[in-house]
């Protein structure tokens, strides 16, 4: 976990989050745990039943990764609210980037928090994921060492 930056103000950029591609392995591995257990993101028989070239990623994969993007930002404890709408397939190979800005900074219930606009990105620019998440700021009990 790494602690909120001192300063966090409307425009702050999350460092990004690079992930490796995705992998079948990744998926197979996926699937059983999320309990999603749909054939179209593991049997390429059934994705090219449905007119797809191959199997897709699982869209609650790429919500853990924005999670992880979070997480890796502020103590999920912090974490006041966190949604995401999908906006298109993640394809078994692709190469996400996860992305975060803060687009508010208010107090609310004598907590500062911010509010974050969140993206999932593929290399070629295409948006899979939207988001958004409010986040506690400067709360107690969740600073690094």
């Amino acid at each position: 976990m790494t602690a909120v930056p001192g300063r966090v103000e409307v425009g702050t950029e999350l460092p990004p989050l690079e992930l490796p591609p995705i992998t079948r392995t990744t998926l197979a591995l996926f699937g059983p745990a999320s309990g999603d257990l749909n054939p179209i993101h593991l049997d390429l028989d059934v994705a090219r039943s449905a007119g797809l070239d191959d199997v897709f990623a699982h869209g609650m994969l790429s919500m853990a990764y924005l999670g992880r993007l979070l997480t890796g930002w502020v103590d999920q404890r912090a974490v006041r609210s966190f949604g995401v709408r999908f906006a298109a397939i993640t394809p078994v190979h692709a190469r996400p980037t996860c992305h975060g800005r803060v687009t508010a900074v208010d107090a609310v219930d004598g907590e500062r928090r911010a509010t974050l606009a969140l993206t999932v990105t593929l290399a070629d620019g295409t948006t899979t994921l939207t988001g958004d998440a409010v986040v506690a700021l400067d709360t107690p009990g969740t600073e690094t060492p």
